[in-house]
């Protein structure tokens, strides 16, 4: 196997920096990260180390203050296995399981999802993912038609289409999370998920049911206008990728364009919540 080299970064201040560090180290090399209480690690086969392209990464504005502590060489270490033996499944309201391909099926839920964690968002692990999965829980999905927007890993279109949604639109604009959500779409044998690279203007004139957007605050606010464009009467719509004090804000815009609030959750002040036409 390929030695792998181990870096480790000072901690991201935020979610969301840790989700811009995770998605640039990826497109420099990198596929699989780690973190806890005191830094973050990201590993990286040792023939695709190029250290300017690591520096370049952190040279980003919203990441300048992260810095590169050491780099390890981890050549007689089944490192992967070790990962694997730390990384944990997720468990929704008793109904729904998110696992990883090197876990083993359970047959224990209602749903099963198989998400491969190439990245640390998108996986359910964050709570605006467990947050917007919960709440689908809720809802009818039943030969509905869905867009996914900015959707990551895919793992919100694969459990719509696990809830019985018709036709799935999942549209990104990353190139990462679109071959991602292809390949989580084949790992989940899903027929019904059309994967798309674009962004809100991809949607063009296509109407939908439910609409699912767990973006960031700024990209709902000035794109919302296009979900709710595409968003058939009586549709639903869920925002989720924001901080508490951000919510008046959310509902002030989807109320200005018809919206009508539903219901909200909330943990460790991030917010999902539920729009209706």
């Amino acid at each position: 196997m390929s030695d792998y080299l181990e870096l480790e970064f000072s901690l991201p201040e935020s979610e969301a920096q840790k989700e811009i560090l995770t998605a640039l180290l990826a497109g420099a090399g990198c596929d699989s990260f780690m973190d806890d209480e005191m830094f973050f690690k990201a590993y990286c086969p040792e023939g695709h180390f190029v250290r300017y392209e690591i520096e370049e990464v952190l040279s980003t504005t919203d990441l300048k203050e992260i810095r590169l502590l050491a780099v390890r060489k981890l050549p007689d270490e089944n490192w992967n296995a070790n990962w694997e033996a730390a990384y944990e499944d997720v468990v929704i309201e008793g109904k729904c399981r998110i696992r990883a391909p090197f876990h083993q099926a359970s047959g224990l839920y209602d749903y099963e999802l198989v998400i491969a964690p190439k990245m640390s968002f998108g996986t359910a692990h964050h709570e605006t993912t467990s947050q917007m999965i919960a709440l689908m829980l809720e809802l009818d999905f039943k030969d509905r038609n869905l867009l996914d927007m900015g959707s990551g890993t895919a793992v919100l279109a694969i459990l719509a289409e696990k809830l019985g949604a018709k036709k799935i639109v999942a549209i990104d604009n990353d190139e990462w999370a679109y071959n991602n959500a292809l390949e989580n779409t084949a790992l989940n044998n899903c027929r019904n998920i059309s994967v798309e690279l674009g962004d809100a203007l991809t949607i063009g004139e296509r109407n939908f049911d439910i609409i699912l957007a767990n973006i960031n605050r700024n990209i709902l606010l000035e794109d919302m206008r296009f979900y709710v464009k595409a968003l058939n009467p009586d549709g639903f719509i869920l925002f989720s990728g924001f901080y508490l004090p951000d919510l008046e804000l959310i509902k002030q815009k989807a109320e200005e364009l018809g919206l009508t609030f539903q219901k909200k959750l909330e943990k460790n002040n991030w917010v999902a919540v539920v729009f209706k036409s």
